[in-house]
C-alpha cells in the first residue's frame, strides 16, 4: 500500500511539474508573439487610436482598408520580385555547397584537411564590417558590378558561410561510415555516394541551412543599400527602410509595410520549423 500511493504521489507531482512547465512556456510564448501582434493590431487603427492612451489591445475598428492603402506608397510586390531574385539562386547554391563542404570535411581525405577546416571555422569570427569595404572595391573596381545583384548572390556560392558547413559537417559525421564503405565496394563514387546516402540522411540539416540562408539574406539591409541603388531594383529591407523615412507621421501605413514584410518569413519558417529545430539540435552532437 504504502509503495503504491509513493508511486502515485510522484505521478501526481510529476503531472504538477509539467502542467507548470507547460504554462510558463505558453507565458513566455506570449510575450515573444506580444510585437508582432501589437504590429499587427496597429496597422488595422487609425493614427489617433495608436496615440490613445489607455491603449486598446484590441483595434476599435479592424481597418483592413490600410493595407491597400499603404500599397499605394509601398510597390510590395515589386521588391518581393527584386528579393526573390537575389534569396532564390543564391540559397540553393549555397545549400548545395554547404552540403559538398560539409562532406568533404568529414568523408574525404586529403593533405591540409585539418588546416583549411580551422580556417573556416575561425572565419566565423571574423566581423563581417572588416571584409565589407575590400568587398565593395573588389566587385565594382575589379569586375564592374555596381548596382547589380550579382555582388549578393555570387559569395553564396562558396557554402553560404562557414556555420552552414559545420552544421553540414556535424550532421554527416553523425552517419556510420560502413554505409560509404558498403557504396564504394558495389562500385559506386563519391558523389554517388553523397546524393543517394548521404543527402536523403541529412535532409533536416539542409533545410535547415535553406532555412538560415533566407533569414540572412531577408534582413541583410546593410548589403543590399550598399550594392543597389536605383529604386527599381529596391528590395523589401531597402524599400521599408525608405518608405519609414518618408511616412515618419503616418505610423498606421508603416505598420501594415511592416506586417506585409515579415509575413513571408513567417510562413517559411512555419513550413520548415520542425527540420530547423531538428537541424540545430543535432549540430554538436559528434565532433
Amino acid at each position: 500500500m504504502k509503495k503504491s500511493a509513493s508511486i502515485k504521489s510522484r505521478k501526481r507531482q510529476q503531472r504538477i511539474a509539467d502542467s507548470s512547465a507547460f504554462a510558463v512556456l505558453i507565458l513566455l510564448a506570449l510575450i515573444a508573439m506580444l510585437p508582432i501582434y501589437w504590429i499587427f493590431r496597429s496597422s488595422l487603427m487609425t493614427n489617433n487610436e495608436l496615440f490613445a492612451w489607455p491603449p486598446k489591445l484590441l483595434p476599435p475598428n479592424w481597418l483592413f482598408s490600410n493595407y491597400s492603402a499603404a500599397l499605394e506608397y509601398f510597390p510590395f510586390w515589386k521588391y518581393l520580385k527584386n528579393t526573390m531574385i537575389i534569396i532564390v539562386p543564391s540559397v540553393l547554391a549555397g545549400t548545395i555547397t554547404a552540403t559538398m563542404g560539409g562532406y568533404a570535411f568529414a568523408r574525404l581525405r586529403f593533405a591540409g584537411k585539418k588546416f583549411l577546416f580551422t580556417l573556416v571555422i575561425g572565419s566565423m569570427f571574423l566581423p563581417t564590417m572588416v571584409t565589407l569595404i575590400p568587398l565593395y572595391i573588389m566587385w565594382t573596381n575589379l569586375f564592374h558590378l555596381s548596382d547589380s545583384f550579382l555582388p549578393l548572390i555570387l559569395p553564396y556560392f562558396c557554402g553560404g558561410g562557414a556555420f552552414n558547413i559545420f552544421l553540414v559537417r556535424q550532421f554527416v559525421s553523425t552517419i556510420p561510415r560502413e554505409l560509404d564503405e558498403a557504396a564504394m565496394i558495389d562500385g559506386a563514387g563519391f558523389f554517388r555516394i553523397l546524393s543517394s546516402i548521404i543527402v536523403p540522411a541529412i535532409k533536416s540539416a539542409m533545410i535547415t541551412v535553406a532555412m538560415l540562408l533566407f533569414v540572412q539574406m531577408w534582413n541583410d539591409l546593410l548589403q543590399q543599400m550598399i550594392y543597389i541603388n536605383s529604386s527599381e531594383k529596391f528590395t523589401i529591407a531597402i524599400g521599408l527602410s525608405q518608405f519609414k523615412g518618408s511616412l515618419k507621421s503616418d505610423w498606421s501605413a508603416i505598420m501594415c509595410a511592416t506586417c506585409m514584410s515579415f509575413v513571408p518569413g513567417i510562413i517559411i519558417y512555419l513550413i520548415g520549423q520542425r527540420y530547423f529545430v531538428e537541424g540545430i539540435v543535432m549540430t554538436g552532437m559528434k565532433n
